[in-house]
């Protein structure tokens, strides 16, 4: 069956300097197995397939897979998989929100911005615990007289957030050699010196018999967005900057919303479009 095919680059002003992104636009009548294989095939971070809703108020359900198994919600895969609905004529029933239903329910993406922007999914936070915050630092070589603060934040995925002193300080983490015996995402946040292009730098780095640093990480810098909005530090508008230690140049808009709702935008540029037998 011919289907359409997209494939983008999120959270970048410069193609080819993102979070790449497979989107099979058609993905109705795919079982799991077939999703899987295809995500698998594509070995991008995320591939996602646009649905029909079964929400009636959703404008259409979303699948995201990685190379190995399914989520429930990621951030670039959501902005991505929202701007090649549009760009393949989708149109949302309000002109402002596009409403995605996935694995975390409904999450809305507003489109009236200079940014599409989605709503971070809510957050549970709660302490790190003293000896996997000193297994992360020692495994990221990181000073512990670096270390502001850190927390577990849980947004569907579920992440060991430190913040360090500085924007320095997360670039100079290194994770050579690290191994843990479970899969541990660790992200890294700390702040750019005033005047500086963007307010904040962030790394994910995923630490299990291997590692890997994910380019730009929604999710991630939605999660830490909340876990400040709760603790009264988030200003009305940051920017993040992320993917800087692999050569990108991920750009994460963060403002606060109405009451406690947050957005995390960014921009998504269309590389490739066609159709494929599938």
């Amino acid at each position: 069956m011919k289907r359409r095919f997209i494939q983008c680059d999120v959270f970048t002003a410069v193609p080819g300097r993102g979070n790449g992104l497979a989107v099979v636009v058609d993905g109705e009548g795919l079982d799991d197995a077939a999703m899987q294989r295809f995500a698998t095939w594509t070995n991008l971070a995320e591939t996602t397939f646009l649905l029909p809703p079964t929400d009636p108020s959703a404008d259409y359900a979303l699948r995201i897979f990685t190379t190995t198994r399914e989520l429930p919600f990621a951030g670039h895969p959501t902005l991505g998989s929202c701007a090649a609905w549009l760009h393949t004529g989708g149109r949302p029933r309000d002109a402002r929100t596009v409403r995605q239903e996935c694995g975390v329910g409904i999450v809305e993406i507003d489109i009236s911005g200079a940014v599409p922007a989605f709503v971070a999914p809510p957050t549970r936070i709660s302490p790190l615990e003293p000896e996997r915050l000193a297994e992360a630092l020692a495994a990221l070589r990181i000073a512990p007289g670096d270390v502001v603060r850190s927390a577990r934040l849980v947004n569907g995925p579920v992440w060991d957030a430190i913040e360090l002193s500085s924007a320095a300080a997360v670039l100079a983490a290194d994770p050579t050699g690290a191994s843990f015996p479970e899969e541990r995402p660790i992200g890294l946040i700390g702040p750019h010196e005033a005047g500086a292009e963007t307010d904040y730098e962030v790394r994910m780095i995923d630490i299990w018999h291997n590692i890997k640093e994910d380019p730009i990480t929604g999710s991630l810098n939605a999660a830490i967005a909340c876990w400040m909005r709760d603790e009264g530090r988030l200003r009305v508008s940051a920017t993040v900057a992320q993917g800087t230690k692999i050569g990108r140049l991920g750009r994460v808009h963060i403002r606060a919303g109405d009451g406690d709702r947050v957005l995390i935008g960014g921009e998504t540029q269309i590389l490739i479009e066609g159709t494929l037998d599938y």
